[in-house]
């Protein structure tokens, strides 16, 4: 019998091809999706794995028996369904694992305008109703396909002034993911010498896995920025909604310092906006929004909790520190693409390297995710509060200890049995010797 609970997570669909996700789940929780999404029609894409075809499928003939029509995308990154969900205002199903080896597929849904499901609003609905079955309707929806990637690419570009853009040598590492398909085309137009790095679109991903947040997938990239002299690398994921950046010195840029320089650059042009950020971010994030005239707001990690959010307080941006990167105007979704070109316009204007242009940026040192296994996450949470009971602790996501020059987060994983530590303070040795002690009182 197949086991849904392995496979509906906190924010999408994953698992293992076949042993945990296979056609027919697909085809119930396409028809699942179809009732709880309640629409006239729904839109289906996929990356480049090869079970992505086979899956995405089944998927639409699930919706399709609900009597409500599919529009096939095709292959597209996740972003670029978002967009879709948004501008055609129909629920949207993308086929990936994102970062994931392989052997790995998932779906990521959103109802019309790219608004969200995540376990709370409508996933554990979706299982449910995936589990018992969802009977036919009496009339079979229709299957076309459309193709909306030029419209996409527009779409990225008007989120910068294109006539202050200038020339610049640009690397991209689309590590055989969709960046490879749509990375180019939102490029083409632009003044910009764009390389790509293993842009075949490849699901076996036979360079690199396409997980850029470790730093030994950025071996290639950094390598090349340095051997060509680049002016700056991008870093996707598998479906390209994530980007980092390496500079002009093959330094990897981590996603809180991107997230302050598109903040910045979002209040240049609107004064006063709302900028969210969630709780792992370095605390520089805050303070140059401050600076900067913007008010603000700090999340909870994850994009349902984010959108959510910017949803009730019309923020203009947020992001994470892992790379995600929310534009309002984006309906409210992710996009690494237009994170990345915003980055280099703020380059073209300022006429400076990415090396010098992130240094106001960065005045604290970051531990970098750190995952710790533990039989019981929450009892640890505990103990680590009641070891740092006269800080100021703050139970927005997991637990978060702010002891003045230095602070740290620990919060449970949505899907394993882990804790995750995030600290900060103001140097290496200062970190290194705080996260020992924190280890310390964890028990590690």
């Amino acid at each position: 019998m197949p086991d849904f609970d392995a496979v509906f997570k906190a924010y999408d669909i994953r698992g293992l091809v076949p042993d945990e996700l296979d056609a027919s789940m697909c085809r119930e929780i396409g028809a699942g999706f179809a009732r709880f999404a309640d629409a006239g029609r729904v839109l289906v894409a996929r990356d480049m794995r090869p079970s992505g075809v086979e899956l995405s499928g089944a998927f639409a003939d699930g919706v399709r028996s609900q009597g409500v029509d599919v529009v096939d995308l095709g292959m597209a990154s996740t972003d670029l369904i978002y967009y879709a969900a948004g501008r055609l205002d129909s629920p949207g199903a993308m086929f990936t694992a994102s970062h994931n080896p392989a052997q790995y597929n998932g779906i990521k849904l959103c109802l019309a305008g790219a608004k969200p499901v995540g376990i709370d609003t409508g996933l554990v609905e979706i299982k449910q109703m995936a589990e018992r079955g969802t009977p036919a309707a009496d009339h079979e929806g229709t299957l076309t396909q459309d193709d909306l990637l030029d419209d996409f690419a527009a779409h990225v570009r008007s989120f910068v002034d294109a006539t202050g853009l200038t020339p610049m040598k640009v690397i991209a590492d689309t590590a055989n993911g969709m960046g490879g398909l749509v990375v180019p085309i939102v490029f083409d137009p632009l003044p910009f010498d764009l390389e790509i790095m293993y842009g075949e679109l490849d699901g076996t991903f036979p360079n690199h896995p396409a997980d850029p947040i470790q730093l030994d997938n950025l071996r290639d990239l950094i390598a090349r920025v340095k051997e060509v002299s680049a002016d700056v690398g991008l870093a996707f994921d598998g479906d390209a909604d994530r980007v980092f950046l390496v500079d002009d010195l093959g330094v990897p840029v981590s996603g809180s310092t991107t997230t302050a320089i598109v903040a910045k650059a979002v209040l240049g042009r609107e004064p006063g906006a709302t900028i969210l950020y969630n709780c792992i971010c370095s605390k520089a994030v805050p303070e140059v929004i401050s600076e900067n005239g913007g008010t603000p707001i700090r999340t909870k990690v994850g994009h349902s909790f984010i959108k959510a959010v910017m949803a009730d307080t019309g923020a203009a941006f947020g992001g994470e520190h892992s790379a995600h990167y929310y534009f309002r105007d984006n309906y409210r979704a992710d996009s690494g693409s237009i994170a990345a070109l915003v980055v280099l316009e703020q380059l073209c204007l300022t006429g400076v390297p990415l090396s010098e242009l992130r240094k106001p940026f960065e005045r604290y040192v970051q531990s970098g995710e750190i995952n710790l296994k533990f039989a019981d996450p929450h009892a640890v949470i505990e103990r680590v509060a009641t070891a740092y009971r006269d800080a100021d602790l703050d139970r927005l996501d997991g637990l978060t200890v702010d002891l003045g020059d230095w602070w740290f987060n620990v919060r449970p994983s949505n899907t394993e049995p882990l804790l995750r530590l995030n600290l900060e303070a103001g140097t290496r040795d200062a970190v290194e010797r705080h996260v020992a002690e924190v280890k310390a009182a964890m028990g590690e």
